[in-house]
């Protein structure tokens, strides 16, 4: 267990460090909110998003800001893994209620990556009780989560039901400026001599997330080294179409059902057999649509794709999708960071 002290605290996970655009400015603000109201306004704060949009960043600069407003605070930082391995390890060294006072004791408890909960019965159990005892005594809580609450996979209601408790924020991917800025930032702070047109163009071909940015830059940057070259338009686009054959090799119904089970967090098998629960429904609908957008199988193909379903199954996924475009609905937004991401 990792325990924020004052001294400690990492630059890096600052709210003035947070790349802020309209994707995400509604999670930093609630985050923000969540310091400034540490009484009644809402004592859990539920953030979900796909992995490098800055789920992590925003929970330690939490806990850093309540330690520079109050040092006294006793602030818990755990990722869900070492949680569930130390409760098992309390378990074998019959320290259990050490285990469940630590926890119990404390004034913000911030887990990271809750999904990795999935299945982990026992754990589950002890979660619960923890988070019914911090509201009880008017604590707080913040959660990650690589998707929606009901949408996790393997969770139970009644802990599922505790995390729609609070306030439950998106983190989508960033829009064009931010994602312009990402990359003049990394650059001026790792010394990479890139310009604003070229960073535009990077920014236009790339939709997911921070990481894939910086990954992608770093690979512009040694390649313009090793070639002895500026970084242009030109060198940024041959190393870009280099690295999307080499991702778009690997598309095909297999990986794309492959992406959504982990982003969904259910079971391949799931999605293709004949369950009709909404969250693996939706998901299958997904599936369906990208396969559809991004490779040339027919409605029939896929529909043998999943559990030999017929065509018309397909068909009305699609449609399905388009309909949760007009209405808005997050199902359509998922759908967009997996094609974004996919497409990349």
């Amino acid at each position: 267990m990792k325990l924020f002290n004052y001294t400690g605290i990492n630059q890096q996970y600052q709210f003035h460090n947070f790349f802020k655009g309209k994707s995400n400015q509604l999670a930093h603000y609630a985050s923000y909110k969540f310091i400034n109201n540490l009484k009644n306004f809402y004592n859990l704060l539920f953030l979900y998003g796909n992995t490098g949009l800055g789920k992590t960043h925003l929970l330690h600069a939490i806990g850093n800001k309540i330690l520079i407003e109050n040092n006294h605070k006793k602030v818990i930082y755990v990722h869900s893994e070492n949680f569930i391995q130390n409760m098992i390890n309390s378990l074998k060294n019959n320290s259990i209620e050490k285990f469940k006072n630590y926890y119990r004791s404390i004034d913000v408890l911030l887990i990271d990556d809750i999904h990795f909960f999935s299945n982990k019965k026992r754990s589950q159990e002890e979660l619960f009780n923890i988070i019914n005892t911090l509201f009880e005594k008017q604590k707080k809580i913040v959660m990650t989560a690589n998707c929606y609450p009901s949408y996790i996979n393997g969770i139970n209601e009644c802990l599922k039901s505790r995390f729609k408790w609070g306030l439950t924020i998106s983190l989508n991917p960033p829009e064009l400026n931010t994602r312009i800025n990402i990359l003049v930032y990394k650059a001026l702070k790792n010394k990479i001599n890139l310009t604003y047109k070229v960073a535009k163009f990077i920014a236009k071909k790339l939709h997911s997330n921070v990481r894939e940015l910086e990954g992608v830059l770093k690979e512009i940057h040694i390649t313009s080294l090793f070639h002895k070259q500026k970084i242009t338009i030109d060198l940024a686009k041959k190393t870009l179409n280099k690295l999307m054959k080499y991702k778009k090799k690997n598309i095909d119904i297999s990986s794309i059902q492959k992406t959504v089970s982990e982003y969904f967090n259910i079971t391949i098998s799931d999605m293709i057999s004949k369950k009709r629960s909404r969250s693996i429904v939706q998901s299958r609908q997904v599936a369906m649509m990208l396969i559809k957008k991004l490779t040339n199988y027919s409605f029939s193909d896929i529909g043998i794709a999943f559990g030999k379903k017929d065509h018309t199954t397909v068909l009305h996924a699609c449609k399905k999708i388009n309909q949760f475009k007009k209405t808005k609905n997050q199902i359509y937004y998922d759908f967009l960071y997996l094609f974004n991401q996919l497409n990349s």
